[in-house]
């Protein structure tokens, strides 16, 4: 499982070694779509657009122990009508996982869950002062994503996007507020658990050349036991890079790192939550459209 997760992020750096490879076309706007890393923006696609995406993310490192988790989600985009795009997703993980305090010990690749995304545009910013979009992402799964245990889970990631093109093709800022919900029953136990994450993240890319962005992200997240944030469990803010690539006409790539600069579990004195939340997570996104 190691050599399996040692693959991955091999091959994530040789993709972003890939990137720097020259470019067959250039980009003249910003088209915010995918531009982000774990953050979205309001772009939703053109009529009849059809895209593959390839979505890779991890998580790593605990309070103790060895903890790594990786995520690979196969993506079909389509665009059926204006300012409304449907994604369906199926996804695999691997994790790696040894003393770490209150998980298993696990080394195991599987079939994690099934999921769709439905984005609708309300406002749209080249229109409008601010583009506005709302993202709802049901979801169900059989591999809890943190733990790897074996679970029946249902969940809805619901976001609202607020974005404006501060430098008209060269800046563009994000904001997103979050509701996370989700049900669990653990196969081994028959225990249900209710969990909400909230939270809200502000994000700025910046064209610097056709087709290449740069810029960050800043994610705060405050996690609760009871979908009706009844409990609180703990918080963390997350901040990195993000760096997105024109590769050519029909293809792109969107690279993107996070650190838990600050957090807290509900209890603790300790400056980071990684109870609740890991110290680091990565992405990789690999799109091409038809």
């Amino acid at each position: 499982m190691g050599k399996l997760i040692r693959a991955a992020q091999a091959g994530i750096m040789i993709t972003c070694a890939c990137a720097l490879l020259p470019r067959c076309a250039t980009a003249e706007g910003i088209d915010s779509e995918h531009i982000f890393g774990f953050m979205i923006g309001t772009d939703v696609g053109e009529v009849g657009e059809l895209e593959f995406q390839s979505q890779t993310t991890g998580r790593f490192a605990k309070s103790a122990g060895g903890y790594r988790a990786v995520d690979q989600q196969l993506e079909l985009e389509a665009v059926p009508v204006d300012n409304f795009r449907v994604e369906l997703g199926s996804s695999f993980s691997a994790h790696d996982i040894a003393g770490v305090p209150d998980m298993d010990d696990r080394r195991q690749l599987g079939w994690q869950e099934l999921s769709a995304d439905f984005r609708y545009r309300f406002l749209d910013r080249q229109t409008a002062p601010v583009g506005l979009t709302l993202a709802v992402e049901p979801h169900a799964g059989r591999i809890d994503e943190i733990t790897g245990a074996s679970v029946r889970s249902y969940g809805t990631d619901v976001t609202l996007a607020v974005e404006r093109e501060v430098v008209p093709n060269v800046a563009v800022v994000a904001l997103n507020l979050l509701y996370q919900p989700e049900w669990t029953r653990l196969t081994a136990t028959q225990a249900a658990v209710q969990e909400a994450t909230v939270g809200a993240a502000l994000g700025a890319m910046v064209q610097v050349h056709p087709g290449i962005l740069l810029g960050g992200e800043a994610r705060y997240f405050r996690n609760y036991d009871g979908i009706g944030l009844q409990d609180f469990a703990g918080q963390a803010l997350f901040v990195g890079p993000v760096a997105y690539f024109q590769l050519s006409e029909r293809s792109r790539l969107t690279a993107a790192w996070s650190v838990q600069a600050w957090g807290r579990a509900a209890g603790s004195a300790v400056s980071l939550d990684l109870v609740n939340f890991e110290r680091h997570q990565a992405r990789l996104v690999f799109g091409v459209s038809f």
